[in-house]
């Protein structure tokens, strides 16, 4: 959130498509009438998240009732009515229709987190998870839903943002899509569906593009500053690719190719970059370190 309150509207789009996820998914669920209950692992975090969604809902109100403000007032409370917070996930599943996992991107924590609420929920909950770059069928194996498994990627700001790609499992059944199909526009969003290949659409397109302007330089055949004028004044991209890899981290550029590479090693668009592992090998990892491809004051 620190990082894209830096960045434009138009570069700040970009930047969110990578998968910086501030947990406002239960906002928009709870905004459009839903039930909810926000899990985390201590009520310290759980109170930073819930601040956190009260001031995305009065900047949410400032302009979507700008000439009303009791209205306004009156769909925070609504909103705030509908979440509640816990740290017992087991606990808050014996009664849960659908959940939408947003932890950290490791697939065997992941994992580990769906097998062990799988033993508690109800035959019929589905299980999402919110991944940018881990295999939805992989998780599904850690229950025994995969029918009733698949992906539900939001894209931030939530409130804002009106995509969510839904992703669909070989096992996934027909019921399950229709439902996050159906519950996606419930909650204002526009859904687009994808099977499971490794990024779904948006990363799909958008990482293999910023590796291969890394092999272009790589090889010598044009500086990074003029791939990033290039994209910018010929492609109208409000960032060069090298400027979007420093704000995004090329450490988690790497995590992502590498994780890829691993799926599909004979893709020539997974191949890992020598100049990206070493730089991340040298800590220099963009924007947050004071170097990547660039340094920063």
């Amino acid at each position: 959130a620190q990082l894209c309150g830096e960045l434009s509207a138009e570069e700040r789009l970009l930047v969110e498509v990578l998968g910086f996820k501030p947990g406002v998914v239960a906002q928009v669920a709870a905004a459009s009438g839903h039930t909810v209950v926000l899990v985390d692992q201590s009520d310290e975090i759980l109170k930073k998240s819930t601040k956190g969604i009260e001031e995305s809902l009065k900047r949410v109100t400032k302009k979507k009732f700008a000439d009303k403000p009791e209205a306004g007032a009156e769909f925070i409370e609504k909103t705030l009515k509908n979440l509640t917070t816990s740290t017992d996930a087991v606990a808050v599943v014996h009664s849960t229709d659908l959940v939408i996992e947003a932890i950290v991107e490791n697939q065997e924590i992941k994992s580990e987190l769906f097998k062990r609420l799988d033993k508690f929920a109800p035959e019929h909950t589905i299980f999402t998870s919110n991944t940018s770059s881990l295999q939805i069928t992989q998780l599904a194996n850690s229950t025994t839903r995969q029918d009733r498994f698949g992906g539900l990627h939001f894209f931030n700001p939530v409130p804002m943002m009106k995509l969510v790609e839904v992703v669909k499992t070989p096992m996934t059944s027909q019921k399950t899509y229709e439902s996050l199909m159906d519950f996606s526009k419930a909650v204002g969003k526009s859904p687009v569906s994808c099977k499971d290949t490794p990024g779904f659409i948006v990363n799909r397109l958008l990482v293999p593009y910023m590796m291969e302007a890394v092999r272009l330089f790589e090889r010598g055949d044009a500086s990074k500053e003029d791939i990033d004028v290039a994209m910018k004044l010929g492609a109208g991209y409000p960032m060069g690719p090298f400027e979007l890899l420093d704000y995004v981290g090329l450490d988690t550029s790497k995590y992502i190719i590498d994780g890829w590479h691993a799926i599909e090693p004979n893709n020539p668009l997974f191949l890992p970059s020598p100049l990206l592992d070493k730089l991340v090998e040298e800590k220099k990892l963009g924007r947050k370190t004071g170097e990547g491809f660039y340094k920063y004051n």
